[in-house]
């Protein structure tokens, strides 16, 4: 597909064609989807999947890291490869009365190697880690540890990880 004179080589936009949130079009999602896929793709080889030309993608995606649709490039790392045979989740409650030290919890658990993610929650659990660990002793000192020694936490439940799936895989494609 030839380029078309809509597309602003400066702000990486289609004039008058963007919708969606932030602004995005068809292309712009494409180019999100391909760089979901592979962060490494060459631009030569993005703009070939897309139809443009590669200065035409080089802006586009100039301009999606500077609107904060791309936020950062990062490799995804396999646990095992690193001794981290088993994934779990902890379901966190904090009790009532120790709700201002929310924020001080949530910088400490972050510090943590074996935090891979920390969700922040509404609802009846406060906090959801994602941890790596090596195996179920790990992760049990892990809870013992930063959690149930910790007088503000009145309630831990850990289900331990199957299996995961990033979020391109398990449904954002379809918004793409």
């Amino acid at each position: 597909m030839a380029d078309s004179p809509q597309i602003s080589e400066a702000t990486g936009g289609v004039g008058g064609g963007t919708s969606g949130p932030m602004g995005l079009d068809a292309v712009d999602r494409q180019i999100i989807a391909l760089l979901h896929d592979n962060a490494r793709m060459p631009n030569v080889d993005l703009a070939r999947a897309v139809g443009i030309s590669p200065s035409t993608c080089l802006a586009r995606v100039r301009s999606l890291r500077e609107r904060g649709v791309i936020i950062r490039y990062t490799a995804e790392i396999n646990p095992l490869a690193l001794g981290f045979t088993l994934q779990a989740l902890v379901s966190v409650r904090i009790r009532p009365g120790a709700r201002h030290l929310m924020e001080q919890i949530s910088d400490e658990l972050r510090t943590q190697p074996e935090v891979a993610q920390l969700f922040f929650l509404g609802g009846s659990e406060d906090f959801l880690i994602h941890v790596r660990v090596r195996d179920s002793e790990h992760v049990r000192q892990f809870v013992l540890k930063n959690l149930s020694a910790n007088p503000a936490v009145a309630l831990t439940e850990t289900n331990l990880v199957f299996e995961h799936h990033t979020a391109l895989s398990a449904g954002l494609r379809t918004v793409l």
